[in-house]
């Protein structure tokens, strides 16, 4: 195939032509005209004696490789099976012969299938010879297969009379004003057959006349094809371009009172994913689907779509949360539901994965709730396409690798680890491309492993990372308090090598974080590379590029960087991808599924994507971190509270069974659970504090119609000009930095920095890490680091007892009081209401 890859740049249209057997011929023609039409021309040649299967095996590659855009198949008429012929996606059969393309023909669809080159040709022919055509004979010789259908059906449109005969008749005595001969063998032609001065039109170069009374004319298929691929490649660029939404939203009929979460999901049967994505402009060859309700979305729509304008960017946060969320997630929902289904405005939402410590534990899963969910609930709140398993994965791959290299470095010479590291094969010893990286990083400019020093080898080999200070981890996505510190290499296999360590949940995970804030593949690759898991016993940074390891790194996560698309209950676009938790990680969806959602939205479209927990952690990291990395700045943010949780933030229980009422930073809305009056004091509260507007919302119960004040406040507000700026200078120093988020989000007096915190810190800027943004890890359940302090504490000095740093994700995490990167289970488990019907495959309990 040709290179077509150019980022951002023209792209010429690719033709493919697969034939059997060796001929240059027909290929050296096809490139001339090619080539004086702005098109690329490869030549597939399968053996002479190739099966059906080897050709229905081309013909699938074909279909698949998104740089070819047209395919002619050049091959014997036997070859050209039903089987072969709707094997190829329509729209690059620039022959027309599949079945969707003659049954379009003969419809009279014609504008998105393929007439036959050979029977526009010989329509050409005879309106250039004879015209007008109506009322003419035409005689059609020979030819049974999709040409002469073809022909017959665009003869019969322009009233021409079609008559059909084999070449076996014995007596072709016909008067016809023309004659075409479809498939024509060496044969001798009398001239009774046709009318003095008649076209006779042959297909094939091969006939023999016996007469000049009428005009022989021979197509030359190849020149009359090039307008066929000429339509293909100016479909294919049509295609390429921004497609308008068409979208069909699915009807909702709320009961009252709202049923479960699960049964209101399973009652509504969300649209086929590919549906959804033609809808929303996407390109077939962009999906990667997972069963019906889920597929991934490729990269490549960033490049097809450079040019095109972002739309509205939309923030969800909240307030300090009770134990049980204050509904973000079913507010990002019931908006986008409220913008597309009923306001007709472009929108989608873009949501985190669920961690299934959460889903098992205390708040169940993310999908939203009552009539404002994204659905199939059930894979959205499980495995879903298993990107946190790839993560998972990956950061264990990572920690396996650790201990196996202090393993082998504790236990052989240098001479044995470079024989092991560097292995001789077939007498032959190589570096691999990531050994030479290292070499290059260490400043030894060498390629022969023989031409290493003994110095050299032991500097190559020997990482001699400090035990004490590795910073890597290993992750499960379950909470599991036990395992917040444990003993490893207890085993005698292990010779002695035990050192205490301790797991995390697998969203704390930095690979998580690198896949929310990387926006290429490329990106995420160097990301991982500069990981830094530990320090060496001389106080280097080792990296996963030195443990030789980012590239496998890469390979497990290749696709769990691509977004998936789901749908809400109304039938509205979701993006799920990524999740890392806001009090231990920075808490925000991804940024490919922002920038991939705000292209296809179009301009006058909204992306409202979410951020985790309360506006002091959530809000805080995505302004600072992902905004900073993205180069995004949100149009509008809508913050969330609840009746629920002002009251317990004044002073009642943790847990007042309230449905959730939301505000706006412009808007506030309330549910009708809560009185008049509550609700007329909090919109009344939220205005005088600066809030632009305050509303009321009811998705929870009626889905997008109960949002349509929101919806609307928030497109009105979207229209104003924004004064977005950051905290802090990120040039400021790392202690300047945690003071001023502690100060200025948190309210606290001041910080108070462990001594452990203060040499980390010091180690960081002599690494030269201290530009870096800051991420805090603290208790979502307060504004300070004390879970039981509701409300706006004041008078406290926020205590930073270590300090870590997560260099491939790129920011500095404190860690705040006693905060746990291992989350616990409660007494009582959301999994003791979770179960399954061995005989319907029916989730219950889920929520």
């Amino acid at each position: 195939m040709l290179a077509l890859q150019r980022r951002h740049s023209t792209v010429k249209p690719l033709l493919a032509i697969l034939q059997a057997g060796e001929d240059d011929s027909l290929l050296e023609i096809s490139k001339k005209i090619a080539g004086r039409i702005g098109l690329n021309v490869t030549q597939i040649c399968l053996t002479k004696e190739c099966t059906e299967d080897e050709i229905v095996e081309e013909v699938l590659k074909l279909n698949d490789d998104p740089r070819v855009h047209g395919v002619h198949l050049r091959l014997p008429p036997a070859s050209l099976t039903s089987r072969v012929l709707n094997a190829l996606k329509p729209e690059k059969d620039v022959d027309g012969i599949s079945d969707l393309n003659m049954g379009r023909l003969v419809r009279g669809d014609l504008s998105k299938g393929f007439v036959p080159p050979r029977a526009s040709a010989v329509m050409d022919l005879l309106e250039k010879h004879d015209t007008p055509l109506e009322g003419k004979t035409v005689l059609l010789i020979g030819g049974e297969g999709p040409f002469g259908v073809a022909l017959q059906c665009l003869m019969e449109r322009s009233g021409l009379v079609a008559l059909k005969n084999q070449w076996s008749s014995k007596s072709l005595q016909s008067q016809a004003d023309a004659v075409v001969l479809l498939g024509a063998k060496n044969m001798d032609f009398p001239h009774t057959w046709v009318r003095p001065g008649a076209a006779v039109i042959c297909c094939e170069p091969t006939l023999e006349t016996g007469s000049v009374e009428y005009i022989v004319i021979v197509i030359k298929i190849t020149l009359y094809g090039a307008p066929r691929y000429l339509i293909c490649c100016s479909r294919w660029l049509q295609a390429q371009q921004y497609q308008p939404w068409h979208l069909q939203c699915l009807k909702l009929q709320p009961l009252t009172p709202v049923p479960s979460d699960i049964e209101i999901s399973r009652a509504q049967t969300p649209k086929p994913v590919d549906q959804l994505a033609e809808e929303i402009g996407l390109l077939p060859e962009e999906l990667e689907a997972y069963g019906r309700s889920k597929a991934k979305v490729r990269l490549s729509l960033l490049d097809r779509l450079h040019k095109q304008p972002d739309g509205k960017y939309v923030l969800v946060a909240g307030i300090t949360p009770t134990p049980l969320g204050e509904g973000k997630s079913t507010v990002t929902i019931g908006l986008v539901q409220a913008l597309s289904a009923h306001l007709k405005l472009n929108s989608f939402a873009c949501l985190r994965q669920p961690s299934q410590g959460p889903t098992f534990g205390v708040k169940g899963g993310a999908a939203g709730g009552g009539y404002a969910q994204v659905i199939p609930m059930e894979e959205f709140n499980l495995h879903l396409t298993g990107d946190i398993h790839a993560i998972t994965a990956a950061n264990n791959l990572v920690a396996a690798a650790i201990d196996a290299r202090m393993l082998h470095e504790a236990t052989q010479s240098d001479k044995a680890l470079f024989n092991r590291l560097v292995p001789s094969v077939n007498g032959v010893r190589r570096f691999s491309p990531i050994q030479i990286s290292r070499l290059h990083r260490l400043g030894i400019n060498k390629i022969d492993p023989a031409s290493l020093t003994p110095q050299d080898v032991s500097t190559f080999v020997r990482l001699d990372l400090d035990p004490s200070k590795i910073t890597w981890q290993r992750v499960v996505d379950t909470n599991d308090r036990f395992l917040r510190k444990i003993t490893v290499g207890q085993a005698s296999t292990e010779k002695g090598q035990m050192r205490e360590v301790w797991f995390d949940i697998a969203v704390a995970s930095e690979i998580m974080a690198i896949l929310a804030l990387a926006d290429s593949l490329e990106d995420m690759r160097t990301r991982l590379a500069r990981m830094v898991v530990g320090t060496s016993r001389s106080g280097q940074p080792v990296t996963a590029e030195d443990l030789g390891v980012s590239g496998a790194l890469v390979v497990l996560m290749k696709d769990a960087i691509k977004p998936t698309l789901m749908q809400t209950l109304e039938g509205t676009p979701v993006f799920v991808h990524a999740g890392p938790f806001a009090n231990i990680a920075h808490g925000n969806s991804s940024v490919l599924a922002d920038k991939l959602a705000l292209k296809l939205v179009g301009r006058d479209g909204f992306v409202v994507t979410e951020a985790g927990f309360g506006a002091d952690i959530g809000m805080e990291k995505f302004f600072n971190i992902k905004c900073r990395t993205s180069g995004l700045r949100p149009d509008v943010v809508v913050l969330v509270a609840t009746v629920r949780a002002l009251k317990m933030h004044g002073g009642g229980s943790n847990y007042v069974w309230l449905s959730p009422i939301h505000s706006f930073s412009d808007v506030v809305e309330l549910n009708n659970q809560c009185t008049d009056a509550e609700i007329e004091l909090v919109c009344q509260m939220a205005k005088e504090s600066g809030a632009s507007d305050a509303v009321p919302c009811h998705h929870w119960a009626q889905g997008g119609r109960g949002s349509l004040d929101l919806a609307r406040a928030v497109n009105e507000a979207a229209s104003r000009p924004s004064n977005f700026q950051f905290l802090y200078n990120i040039e400021m120093p790392i202690v300047e930095k945690i003071r001023t988020i502690a100060t200025k989000v948190y309210g606290a007096d001041d910080i108070e920095l462990s001594p452990e915190a203060v040499a980390k810190i010091d180690y960081y800027n002599q690494q030269g890490y201290g530009s870096l943004p800051i991420c805090m890890a603290k208790t979502h359940l307060s504004l300070s680091h004390m879970p039981d302090k509701k409300g706006v504490p004041t008078g406290f000095v926020l205590p930073i007892r270590d300090v870590r740093a997560s260099i491939g994700a790129g920011f500095i995490y404190p860690l705040v009081g006693t905060m746990s990167t291992m989350p616990g289970l409660p007494t009582r488990p959301c999994f003791y209401d979770i179960d399954l019907d061995p005989v319907t495959e029916e989730i219950t309990g889920l929520f």
